[in-house]
């Protein structure tokens, strides 16, 4: 099976993005990325006993340590990027240090963000293990930490130095969490790619199966999506923020539950469908795009309906503190349908809550 490279073009910032099988064992073709000779390698319980014995492989001859996190949302905090810098500052590491994220989103957030931290940056490459990482942590260069307020307040703008996406390591990713990462690839394609999006309903049962060559197909054009709004605006001034297309309901959902009932994925799979409705709430949307997203979503095992035990008004009050939202005004990103998603500003928070209470009411977002 081929490997397929994606560059995100950021002129002295840009990078490969390696998408194939048996790439963390292709350590001459990582290891080149590498500066200087410390490395620390942030991973985390769950991952570390399956996969860093070989990646430790290409790091003979440098001085490197690793540092291992509980696993979980609930651990990305700034009390562990206290710890990632402690390792940092016991191995010695240099300003051509390099941090190796191997893990999921929490693992890559949470190294980039400590790598953004040390000495003012230095660099790091993602590993990612798991779907979700794969096809948006992973790349774009957003690092950050949640913290009780809201996820992902902290953070930093800091790109990696390469994103290293081992399609094998997907064999040992449990179905729940493989499932949450096909809600970022339905996102990318109902944010601009229709045709996209009728190529996931048209290979439902492949994708479900692991098929490696859907699955590559599926991660490399989620993936050249993002790295083209990515390059087109970094720092999220403007197109880029399309990419959060239902993450405002979803940051809101998961703080709500303190990050234990949801998983981010599922969390976008909800959030995307109460985006549709209230895009329609206000005269965007129609019912057969949302339909259809509920039914694409559903397919891949997804839920689409607010969880039981969510008050409407405390979700509408942590969506004020989303990072999009500019003064006191809520900055919302909607839909026209698949494919045709766009940047509202103003959006009535009365509006907002209506469509939260229609939800809380129905049994969920996707009655």
């Amino acid at each position: 099976m081929n490997m397929h490279t994606v560059t995100v073009a950021l002129g002295q910032r840009s990078y490969p993005i390696w998408v194939g099988p048996n790439l963390l064992a292709d350590q001459e073709r990582w290891r080149a990325v590498l500066r200087g000779r410390h490395v620390l390698v942030v991973s985390n319980t769950t991952v570390a006993p399956l996969y860093l014995p070989l990646v430790a492989n290409g790091l003979d001859g440098l001085h490197w340590s690793s540092h291992v996190l509980d696993d979980g949302e609930a651990h990305k905090t700034l009390a562990n990027v206290g710890r990632v810098l402690d390792a940092l500052a016991t191995l010695g590491a240099t300003r051509d240090a390099c941090v190796l994220a191997l893990g999921g989103g929490v693992v890559g957030d949470l190294a980039g963000f400590s790598a953004a931290c040390w000495m003012r940056g230095i660099d790091f490459v993602q590993m990612p293990t798991t779907l979700l990482a794969m096809v948006d942590a992973s790349v774009g260069g957003k690092t950050g930490v949640n913290l009780p307020a809201g996820k992902n307040l902290a953070g930093a703008f800091h790109q990696p130095r390469a994103v290293v996406a081992d399609i094998g390591t997907l064999d040992s990713l449990p179905e729940r969490e493989y499932r949450a990462g096909l809600a970022e690839v339905v996102k990318a394609a109902c944010i601009g790619d229709r045709v996209f999006f009728t190529w996931l309903e048209d290979h439902v049962d492949a994708i479900v199966a692991r098929d490696r060559p859907a699955l590559l197909e599926t991660i490399s054009r989620a993936i050249r999506f993002k790295a083209d709004l990515v390059q087109r605006d970094e720092t999220e001034q403007g197109a880029r923020a399309l990419l959060n297309f239902g993450h405002t309901f979803a940051h809101a959902l998961e703080t709500a539950s303190g990050y234990r009932l949801l998983l981010h994925g599922e969390a976008v799979a909800i959030g995307m469908v109460l985006a549709a409705q209230l895009s329609e709430h206000l005269g965007m949307g129609a019912p057969m795009a949302r339909d259809r997203l509920a039914r694409l979503l559903q397919k891949f095992s997804l839920p689409v309906a607010m969880p039981p035990g969510m008050e409407p008004q405390a979700l509408l009050e942590l969506m004020r503190l989303d990072k999009k939202n500019t003064a006191d005004v809520l900055r919302m990103i909607l839909w026209r349908g698949i494919g045709h998603v766009e940047i509202v500003d103003a959006v009535s928070e009365a509006a907002v809550l209506s469509t939260l209470e229609h939800a809380a009411q129905q049994g969920g977002a996707g009655s």
